[in-house]
């Protein structure tokens, strides 16, 4: 899975977004904390939840359980809005 071309990610240190291009059928803005932003740069290419679990493992010192029930979240947040290809 990976974005679709139609969204744009911005991240700063505290926060990230994602703003829809006109064609992505979706009107709003996505926004988050930066794990969102680490989440939205690994989806810049084609991955799998596991990778992007792997990768939050390596980065942040928590239960792989936590990690992994919050990236599901995530993935799920950015389907329902249509940004990922899957």
């Amino acid at each position: 899975m990976k974005l679709k071309k139609e969204f744009l990610c911005h991240t700063t240190d505290q926060e990230a977004m994602l703003v829809p291009t006109g064609r992505a059928g979706f009107a709003g803005l996505v926004r988050g904390n930066k794990t969102l932003g680490i989440i939205l740069n690994l989806l810049e290419k084609e991955t799998t939840e596991a990778e992007i679990i792997a990768a939050m493992k390596a980065r942040f010192d928590a239960p792989e359980e936590v990690l992994a029930r919050d990236v599901r979240t995530a993935l799920q947040n950015l389907r329902d809005v249509g940004a990922l290809a899957e």
